[in-house]
Formats: C-alpha cells, sequence, structure tokens
C-alpha cells in the first residue's frame, strides 16, 4: 500500500505551484478532476515524498508520466530525461505559440512527447480556456486564486 502523504506537504506542493499543473500549466480550477502530487523519481525507482521530488501535476501529465524520468530519442536512440519542475525552469525549455506548447530543448521535446501535451484535446482545451482568458496562467490569476 502507497505511505500517504501529509495534507501540509500536499497543501505546500499545491501552494508552490500556484495550483497549476508544472508540466502543461493547467490551473486546477479549470480541471475536472482534483490535481495530483508526482513523484519527479518515483517511489518505484527509490523517489521519496519530499518536497524537491514532488511536482504538481494535473491527472494526464501524471498518468502519461507514470514512473518514467526519461524517454529515449526516436532518432538517436539516446535516453532523454524529462523535464524536472524542481531544477528546471518551465521557460528555458517549453514556451507557449498560442494554445501548443513548443519544445526548446531535447528535455523539452521528450517531455512533450511522452505526457502528450501538444494532443488535439488538450489543444482544444487550451483554445477554450483562452478564450475566456484563463489560460496562460497569469500573475493576476494566480493571485485571484489565491484569495
Amino acid at each position: 500500500m502507497a505511505d500517504r502523504i501529509p495534507k501540509r506537504l500536499r497543501d505546500f506542493v499545491a501552494d508552490r505551484a500556484h495550483r497549476q499543473c508544472e508540466y502543461c500549466l493547467l490551473h486546477e480550477d479549470d480541471s475536472f478532476y482534483p490535481h495530483h502530487l508526482d513523484h519527479i523519481l518515483s517511489r518505484k525507482h527509490g523517489g521519496e515524498s519530499i518536497p524537491l521530488n514532488l511536482a504538481y501535476a494535473c491527472i494526464r501529465c501524471n498518468l502519461w508520466k507514470g514512473s518514467a524520468s526519461g524517454v529515449e530519442d526516436p532518432e538517436t536512440g539516446v535516453l532523454v530525461p524529462l523535464f524536472n519542475p524542481r531544477n528546471d525552469d518551465w521557460n528555458g525549455h517549453f514556451f507557449l505559440d498560442g494554445n501548443l506548447i513548443v519544445p526548446l530543448t531535447a528535455r523539452g521535446s521528450a517531455t512533450i512527447h511522452l505526457l502528450r501535451l501538444n494532443h488535439p484535446r488538450r489543444l482544444t482545451e487550451r483554445d477554450l480556456l483562452i478564450s475566456v482568458r484563463r489560460f496562460p496562467p497569469t500573475r493576476e490569476s494566480e493571485q485571484r486564486a489565491k484569495s
């Protein structure tokens, strides 16, 4: 049975992420399901339930990521590590072009591929959120979410 993560730690991780997925940027208020705590290095591979190993993730990102920490580049066969929200700057690996998350690095590309960040349904969802000014997240929306 999986060990339970204390509420205080869950709240810390959620607040640190401004309650948005640290991979696709979807705010929890815009998701049908509550966001999850993702073990960046899975427990299966020795990862601990500590702040430096936890990311806030929407259900889709968390389920697609599973216990993976990298993915093989189909062109080179080299294992590329996934984006790590604790060590990597999102803007250093991705940028937003409308509803599309575009990779800037091999790590960004691997993450987009494995987590299916640009799946057609996700693009449709982002289009809708853009139309009602809920995406991309802004500091102003983060402040509203806190109040």
